[in-house]
């Protein structure tokens, strides 16, 4: 996620904070300015934004879109710098039509896409914020469909894992080409770095902590 869309996230907060006591939670990237002078009364639950309270849907959307769910877990981990609230996710939307919604961060182009011919191809993309197991399940079959737009020759620079982490993030298009080499990009880096960052804490979610 881009600097520029974290601030659209501060500011969608700001519009529902006094009902919905919505405040932005970083990833390991460096703090914003405005983020020191916080209060700490503002600070998020971090339990109630915990990816391990999803570990059932993990293992289960996981298995049935065939995908690691160490993997899938990750990703989650990875999309929690942000707190997965309804009313703040709908008010980030009067700022940015083109959000991603969800505990999976799924934009409505590629939950469109990757929904069908699917069980779930009557559900729509609004749904994600009051769903999580149709976000997770979405972001599991979307990791299926990048995992089949692998090409057979790879570098051996990224693992297969890590490679759809990317694409997740990046598209399938910059996936291919950071499969046959080409360095991701800063924000891509990042991503894949904390991914790395995550995995050990993915699997310990997994096996109940």
């Amino acid at each position: 996620m881009t600097r520029r869309s974290r601030w659209r996230w501060f500011a969608a907060c700001a519009l529902v904070a006094a009902t919905t006591g919505c405040a932005a939670a970083q990833d390991a990237a460096p703090a914003a300015p405005a983020e020191s002078a916080a209060p700490t009364s503002a600070a998020p639950d971090t339990a109630a934004q915990d990816p391990a309270r999803f570990a059932e849907q993990v293992l289960a959307r996981a298995r049935e879109a065939g995908v690691d769910p160490q993997l899938l877990m990750a990703i989650l981990h990875n999309e929690s710098y942000k707190p997965h609230d309804p009313a703040a996710e709908r008010a980030w939307l009067q700022i940015d039509p083109d959000a991603a919604l969800g505990v999976a961060n799924m934009h409505r182009v590629a939950f469109d896409e990757v929904k069908a011919d699917r069980d779930f191809a009557d559900r729509d993309w609004l749904e994600l914020p009051d769903d999580p197991d149709l976000a997770i399940r979405a972001a599991a079959w979307y990791l299926h469909d990048l995992a089949a737009m692998l090409p057979d020759q790879r570098s051996s620079a990224h693992t297969t894992e890590e490679l759809l982490a990317l694409g997740y993030n990046a598209g399938p298009g910059n996936m291919r080409a950071f499969a046959t080499g080409t360095p991701p990009g800063p924000q891509a880096q990042s991503y894949l770095d904390r991914l790395r960052q995550n995995w050990d804490e993915a699997g310990k979610a997994l096996a109940g902590g």
